[in-house]
């Protein structure tokens, strides 16, 4: 077996799938993503990718449709503990993007899968540290429109790996899916890596 659903529409998280080998069915979840008070990034993004697994996987079941595992997976960025969520707007993306000028964040990834009543869930955390950012480059870089659905308002893959001056960690957890944990998890319901 080498098929799952995906419960994101995250075109990211579909490529590296594709790099697996894995065909991968779009099932996406309806999970509030609000933090819960006192809650640390690591608990929120495991929070929400159990719950976004276990919600399509319910659905899998209710609907009567293919027994395939369901792969959920939750990306978040922290800096001073705070969460960076996705910006509200273009003025959101670029105070982010002041807030992370110069500095290390962290980037927390949760995966989980689900099939049946079982779920397993891993976590990928990566340092990242940014050179310093000119109002000139954030703003150029807020105008290409790549922030906006990104959580911390960058994309590691794209325009704004010329920001990152060190990673320590997962290169694909930040883009929002470690390959790793992806591939241990997949393992135990049997799905067939190369």
């Amino acid at each position: 077996m080498n098929k799952l659903y995906l419960a994101s529409r995250s075109p990211r998280r579909r490529e590296l799938l594709g790099q697996l080998g894995i065909a991968c069915e779009v099932l996406p979840s309806d999970v509030d993503e609000s933090v819960l008070p006192d809650e640390t990034p690591e608990h929120y993004v495991l929070r929400l990718a159990r719950e976004k697994a276990l919600v399509c996987a319910r659905r899998v079941a209710r609907e009567g449709l293919a027994d395939l595992p369901v792969l959920a997976a939750d990306t978040t960025v922290c800096v001073d503990g705070i969460i960076l969520g996705k910006p509200e707007d273009d003025a959101d993306a670029a105070a982010m993007l002041r807030r992370l000028s110069g500095r290390c964040h962290a980037v927390h990834t949760a995966v989980a899968v689900a099939r049946g009543g079982r779920v397993e869930i891993a976590l990928s955390s990566t340092e990242v540290e940014f050179a310093d950012l000119s109002a000139a480059e954030i703003a150029a870089y807020v105008a290409s429109g790549e922030p906006r659905d990104k959580a911390g308002a960058y994309g590691i893959q794209g325009l704004a790996g010329v920001f990152a001056r060190r990673i320590e960690g997962s290169y694909s957890g930040v883009m929002g899916l470690p390959i790793y944990e992806t591939a241990q998890l997949l393992k135990k319901f049997g799905v067939i890596l190369p």
